[in-house]
């Protein structure tokens, strides 16, 4: 659900413009609302679950998930559904950290790549498949539906939750670092504002006298102070402690990550925009041709998991993103006004990339953590994720716009960001290539069968 609605909307947006009499800015916000909300506090989500047991704070997170998405079903104007996709993004951020952190725990790293294989088929897929369920539902149901349909869905996980999870609690209340929270959460705000929506401001003045560089640059300023406090000997706890970057294959593994984020939200949006403006496919029409992606993404994802336990397992990412290359590549030669079932082949190659870069990439970024910082690295690793995504959409629309002033030629406009995502997933190839090699975990790798590895769990009656 929390990675499915933040592509789900982009076919919602014409029908909210005209049901709400919102403006093209109003529905920016309904898109821009969500992803900060989501990016910003992800880190902090992350510790929290230490604290406080990952269990909790997936619950919390899933309750207030769903009333938001009650809330932005039942939006009557474009400023509630705005304020309810904040609070959506919130519950989205308090998830997701805890459902790797709940894997990494649960299971011993001789059995966590079948597992892995799972989230990642259910990451890759909910990405993804967000344009064709939201055409089904906008054009039989209406736009309200893309969050109704989050309600029974989240309604059966939270029974689930509370059956079946196991109530992980740590052994020792860690302390908080709250001037981290602070500054993390300032920094990232100010930065992930400014790339979201430097575009829409002409990347001139926001307010007053402030302009869109400066915000960016107070972001980085803060996040540079947030960096020095999480290095100072006077904080007893940091939020991200440094020493989890000395892990080679866990700081690669963020690189490639925010890689995926960027190429995934890169492609699909302004394919999206293209299929809808160009040959005027209908919003069914356009889903119809991204689910391939979608399929194959899901499918081979968890056949990929399971081969991540290997030594060589590094060669599923580079792979993966060789074939993303290839598939993007294709499409800027192939788009055109003509029969768009000419694209199918590339979404076919583009959904196998991802799907051997998803799971696998988190399985080798995390299998050589220590378990005492497995928390704080799923807050780091989710927030690289997102702010990818937050990055991929900024970039490209950015491109966009700028080549569609200078030529007036869509097509071409969308081909100029395809380039971009090619040198972007380049960089994605460099990171996994330069993976350090692990000896393969002993045991059977076989999570069906996986037995209890110990930890300190009180688990349901």
């Amino acid at each position: 659900m929390t990675l499915l609605d933040t592509t789900i909307v982009n076919v919602a947006l014409p029908s909210m413009i005209t049901d709400l009499g919102a403006s093209l800015n109003d529905v920016i916000w309904v898109v821009s609302a969500y992803l900060l909300a989501f990016a910003v506090p992800l880190l902090l989500t992350g510790r929290l679950g230490d604290r406080f047991g990952p269990k909790r704070l997936y619950g919390i997170g899933l309750v207030l998930f769903l009333l938001a998405s009650l809330a932005c079903g039942l939006a009557a104007s474009a400023e509630a559904l705005i304020a309810a996709r904040v609070f959506q993004g919130l519950g989205a951020a308090a998830m997701t950290p805890q459902t790797m952190a709940f894997i990494t725990r649960l299971f011993p790293p001789a059995k966590r790549g079948a597992a892995l294989g799972t989230w990642g088929s259910v990451a890759g897929f909910a990405t993804v498949s967000g344009p064709l369920l939201g055409g089904v539902l906008v054009t039989h149901l209406g736009w309200e539906w893309i969050f109704f349909v989050n309600l029974p869905i989240g309604v059966l996980a939270l029974a689930l939750l509370f059956r079946w999870v196991p109530d992980l609690r740590p052994n020792r209340t860690p302390r908080f670092d709250v001037l981290g929270v602070v500054l993390c959460c300032l920094g990232l705000g100010l930065l992930v504002f400014g790339v979201q929506n430097g575009e829409h401001y002409r990347w001139g003045r926001v307010a007053g006298p402030i302009t869109v560089t400066e915000i960016i640059v107070a972001g980085v300023l803060f996040l540079a102070l947030f960096v020095l406090w999480q290095a100072s000997a006077r904080n007893p706890e940091p939020l991200m402690p440094l020493r989890i970057f000395r892990n080679r294959n866990f700081s690669l593994g963020n690189v490639a990550n925010i890689a995926i984020g960027i190429t995934v939200t890169g492609v699909f949006v302004p394919l999206a925009l293209f299929l809808q403006t160009v040959p005027k496919l209908s919003p069914l029409m356009t889903g119809l041709v991204t689910a391939p992606a979608s399929l194959m993404s899901g499918v081979v994802a968890h056949f990929a998991g399971r081969l991540s336990n290997r030594a060589d397992a590094k060669y599923l990412p580079i792979t993966g993103f060789a074939l993303m290359a290839l598939g993007t590549g294709a499409m800027t030669f192939l788009l055109g006004d003509g029969p768009q079932w000419v694209l199918l082949p590339s979404m076919v190659a583009l959904g196998i990339g991802m799907g051997l870069v998803f799971a696998p990439l988190t399985n080798i970024s995390t299998r050589t953590l220590d378990r005492s910082l497995l928390g704080a690295g799923a807050g780091v690793y989710n927030t690289s994720r997102q702010f990818g995504n937050v990055l991929g959409s900024a970039s490209t629309a950015a491109v966009l716009q700028i080549v569609l002033t200078a030529t007036g030629d869509f097509t071409a406009a969308v081909r100029a960001s395809f380039y971009l995502l090619l040198a972007v997933m380049a960089v994605g190839i460099a990171a996994a290539f330069a993976f350090r090699r692990v000896a393969p975990p002993s045991g059977v790798a076989d999570s069906a069968r996986a037995s209890d590895p110990g930890l300190p769990v009180t688990r349901p009656s």
